[in-house]
């Protein structure tokens, strides 16, 4: 703190130490805690208060709940074949997730409960759980669109809302994000089958995916694959690239505050070093002109991979032209072709 920021603050507690001298002896415990609480204030500078739950929120960007006045609930007003369903990560999370079952099944799923559609999932159609960016929830017109595409190709869906986000509770964390993943890639595969079961990561979910994936591979039960749709290095090298931070990057120690408050945050997401201890099929998809991830940290997260798999098969790029930018790879027209040839070699 700058000095007379700290003669005023001083001359406050002094103040303050007056007044509980006048309280009752039984209110020592409370003078204690104010104390403490005086003393970790004042040990930290004003951008240390600040700075790590700014990132926070430009990270994770989950209290913007758009699209707005949607029933979460009651899923298929907004996509057919859909049923909405919860899972209990831990004591006071609790996910909301929605399974879109393969188009074709459609008919079939007409009025249907949940015990139906967690049955359907032993069917032999692939499964995909979808792991979405930041902001929004999953009923996001860009993850609908894609939803529809995958289910329409004969996938079943599984679209998660992290906790903190959409109507799951709980406040989103690293650590977190990454036992949502694991916790309902694991319960999927236990209702699957012999179906297998693929990681799809978009933007922040890659950093997610990778996270999970080599905590699995570390317990010796590897995915069955992942696909990685605009990624990133890790999270330093995405938010010196964020639009919104871009502005301020010539500011005199900016970047070192930045880094600080990731380092504070624990926030890291590092698929760079993530991919080098995986084994698992992989394809990384990136438009041209995505400004928000740029393409060249896809080709370089690409190589960090394709070195370190003694199978270089199981690794692939596959980059679009111009026109679907960071959120639009959904219309992309080749996409679901992409895909399908991907996981149907790699699983054969």
């Amino acid at each position: 703190m700058e000095p007379d920021e700290q003669d005023g603050v001083a001359a406050w507690w002094d103040m303050v130490l007056r007044n509980l001298g006048s309280i009752p002896h039984s209110c020592a415990t409370l003078r204690r805690k104010i104390a403490a609480q005086y003393n970790s204030f004042c040990s930290k500078s004003l951008k240390e208060h600040i700075f790590p739950p700014l990132m926070d929120m430009l990270i994770f960007f989950n209290f913007f709940k758009a699209p707005f006045l949607v029933d979460l609930k009651d899923p298929e007003l907004k996509m057919s074949h859909t049923v909405n369903f919860y899972i209990k990560v831990e004591p006071g999370v609790i996910l909301g997730i929605w399974h879109t079952v393969p188009s074709f099944r459609g008919q079939d799923a007409q009025g249907q409960d949940r015990c139906w559609y967690e049955a359907a999932l032993h069917d032999g159609n692939p499964i995909i759980v979808y792991l979405h960016g930041s902001a929004e929830h999953r009923a996001a017109s860009h993850r609908l669109k894609l939803v529809k595409m995958l289910s329409d190709g004969g996938f079943h869906v599984l679209s998660v809302d992290y906790r903190g986000f959409g109507d799951s509770t709980g406040k989103p964390t690293e650590a977190g994000l990454t036992a949502d993943a694991i916790c309902v890639y694991e319960w999927t595969k236990a209702r699957s089958g012999n179906t297998p079961v693929c990681l799809w990561g978009h933007s922040l979910g890659t950093g997610v995916v990778t996270n999970a994936a080599k905590v699995l591979e570390e317990k010796g039960s590897p995915v069955d694959a992942m696909v990685l749709e605009a990624p990133f290095t890790n999270v330093w090298d995405a938010s010196i690239n964020y639009p919104l931070l871009k502005i301020y990057r010539r500011l005199p120690g900016f970047l070192r505050t930045l880094t600080d408050a990731l380092k504070e945050d624990k926030l890291v997401f590092p698929n760079d070093e993530n991919v080098k201890f995986l084994s698992s099929p992989l394809l990384i998809l990136h438009c041209e002109d995505d400004r928000t991830v740029p393409l060249a940290l896809g080709k370089q997260l690409y190589e960090i991979a394709h070195n370190a798999y003694r199978n270089k098969e199981r690794v692939k790029i596959v980059t679009f032209p111009p026109g679907f930018q960071h959120n639009l790879l959904c219309r992309c027209p080749t996409l679901l072709k992409t895909v399908r040839e991907f996981l149907s070699q790699q699983w054969a």
